[in-house]
C-alpha cells in the first residue's frame, strides 16, 4: 500500500512504499541518490548497487529529473537529508523515464512563464498553490459563517460597471457584449431575495498594464449585503482579511517557510485594527510625511498607494474618495456631495489595492445622471434601476482581488505567480 511522503516522514522508521517524481538526482559509482517529491513533501532515497537487482540498478542510473517511479524501502532519520529522513531502497519500479527537463536552475522569469505547465511542479509554485487553496476555502468559510449565500452571475454581460476602457468585447452572435468586470450589477438584485450574497468568480479587465500587480483575468471575491451602511462594508472587509491570514498561518507554516515569507509581517494584520483615513487626510499624510503633492480630485496612483502603504504594517482603508474618480453606483456623502461612500483597502508592503467597496447609491436619478456623465445609455441599465424602484433599501458591497491577497500573503515579487496560468496584456499561453 502506497502512502504519501509526508505520511512516511511521520512514520519515521520501518518499511514504506511511496510513489512520486524525481526532484533531484545524484549518481555515484555504487550509489544513486534521488530526492523524490509528491504533493505533500520531498524525501531522499538511496539506491545501493548491492541491495537491488541489476535491472533496478540500471534503471536508477537512467532516471532523470521528473521521471515517475515507485519505491519500497526502510525509512530512517538522517539529519543530512533535505527533510531529515531518507529511504534505503529495496525495490524500485520506474513508471516513465522522463526526457531532459527544460527547466534548470536560475532560469529567466519569461522562460518559467513559457513553461508554466511544468513550473507548477516546483516547490515554490506548489507552495503558492497550496496557500491559494487555503485562501479560497477561507473566503468561502468566512462568508458562510456570516450567513451569506453563494450566488453566481453571468460572465457574459451587456453593460459595463467599472469603466468602458477596460472592457473585453465579445462577439455574441453578431451582438457586441462584454466579459464580466464584476458581478455587482447582477448581484444587487439578488439581495432583495437573499439579503446576503457572495461569490468567487473570474473577472476580466482589459487594462493595458505591464506592472507586477495587474492581470487581465483574475479571481474576484465579491459580496453584497442588504441593510448595510458604509461602516458595515469596511467591517466585513477587515474581518475577511483577518480570517484569511489566520487560516494561512495555521495551515501553511511549511509552505510559508519554503517561500521564505516573514510571517512577522503578517501578524499585525491579525492583531491590529486597520487604520481608516479619508482620501483628504491621505493627501495630507502624503504631503507631510512623503513630500508628495497630490491635487484634490486626482485618483491615487500606484506610487502614492505604495508610499502610503509603507507608513503602516496593516492594510489601510482609504475612504470618501472624490465622486469624479469612482464608479456611478457609489453613494454620495449627504454632508459633502463631492465625495462618495467608497473605500479602498491598500495592502502593506506595496501590494496595492486589495479591496474596493462602497455603500450603493439609492437615488435612481443620481445614478442616471452619473451614467450620462460617463456617456453611458441609462436604457441599458433598466434592470439595475428597477432595484431602486421596488423596495429599495440601504445596501453595499465590495470586491477583493484574490491574487492581490495571495501575492501579499506569500510575499511574491509578481502577481503572475499568484495564479496557475497568468493572463496579462502580453501573455495568453500556455
Amino acid at each position: 500500500m502506497f502512502i504519501s511522503i509526508e505520511e512516511a516522514i511521520k512514520k519515521g522508521k520501518g518499511k514504506v512504499n511511496i510513489h512520486g517524481w524525481v526532484y533531484r538526482e545524484r549518481k555515484q559509482k555504487d550509489m544513486v541518490f534521488l530526492v523524490i517529491r509528491d504533493s505533500t513533501n520531498i524525501i531522499q532515497a538511496v539506491i545501493k548497487q548491492d541491495r537491488v537487482s541489476k535491472k533496478e540498478w540500471d534503471d536508477s542510473n537512467k532516471v532523470l529529473i521528473e521521471s515517475s517511479l515507485e519505491i519500497e524501502g526502510d525509512i530512517k532519520e538522517d539529519k543530512r537529508a533535505p527533510t531529515g529522513y531518507e529511504i534505503q531502497v529495496s525495490k524500485l519500479n520506474v513508471i516513465q523515464f522522463a526526457e531532459v527537463f527544460p527547466i534548470k536552475k536560475d532560469q529567466s522569469p519569461e522562460l518559467l512563464l513559457d513553461n508554466r505547465h511544468l513550473w507548477l511542479r516546483s516547490r515554490k509554485m506548489t507552495s503558492v498553490l497550496k496557500i491559494r487553496s487555503t485562501i479560497f476555502k477561507a473566503i468561502h468559510d468566512y462568508f458562510r459563517k456570516e450567513g451569506f449565500y453563494e450566488f453566481q452571475s453571468p460572465i457574459i454581460q451587456s453593460t459595463q460597471a467599472e469603466g468602458g476602457s477596460t472592457l473585453f468585447n465579445l462577439d455574441y452572435f453578431g451582438k457586441k457584449l462584454f466579459l464580466a468586470q464584476t458581478w455587482q450589477l447582477y448581484a444587487e438584485p439578488a439581495i432583495f431575495a437573499l439579503e446576503k450574497v457572495y461569490c468567487i468568480a473570474p473577472s476580466f479587465r482589459a487594462e493595458k498594464s505591464k506592472t507586477s500587480r495587474h492581470l487581465t483575468e483574475y479571481w474576484h471575491a465579491e459580496m453584497e449585503v442588504a441593510w448595510a451602511n458604509f461602516n458595515d462594508i469596511q467591517n466585513y472587509g477587515e474581518a475577511l482579511i483577518k480570517h484569511v491570514i489566520q487560516e494561512v498561518l495555521k495551515n501553511n507554516k511549511e509552505e510559508l517557510k519554503i517561500l521564505e515569507r516573514d510571517v512577522h509581517k503578517l501578524e499585525p494584520s491579525v492583531k491590529k485594527k486597520f487604520p481608516r483615513i479619508t482620501y483628504t487626510d491621505a493627501l495630507k499624510i502624503l504631503n507631510n510625511k512623503c513630500k508628495m503633492k497630490v491635487n484634490w480630485g486626482e485618483d491615487l496612483r500606484t506610487i502614492e498607494e505604495d508610499k502610503l502603504s509603507n507608513l503602516y504594517d496593516t492594510p489601510v482603508i482609504v475612504t470618501h474618495y472624490p465622486k469624479a474618480v469612482k464608479a456611478f453606483y457609489m453613494k454620495e456623502d449627504p454632508k459633502n456631495p463631492k465625495v462618495v461612500f467608497g473605500c479602498d483597502f491598500i495592502g502593506p508592503e506595496g501590494y496595492g489595492e486589495l479591496i474596493g467597496g462602497s455603500e450603493r447609491e439609492p437615488d435612481p436619478k443620481k445614478i442616471v445622471a452619473r451614467l450620462r456623465e460617463q456617456n453611458e445609455n441609462p436604457g441599458n441599465y433598466k434592470f439595475y434601476l428597477d432595484t431602486r424602484k421596488y423596495g429599495s433599501i440601504p445596501h453595499g458591497g465590495f470586491g477583493m482581488g484574490v491574487e492581490r491577497l495571495i501575492a501579499w500573503i506569500c510575499g511574491l515579487d509578481n502577481i503572475k505567480d499568484a495564479i496557475p496560468y497568468p493572463r496579462t496584456m502580453l501573455r495568453y499561453s500556455p
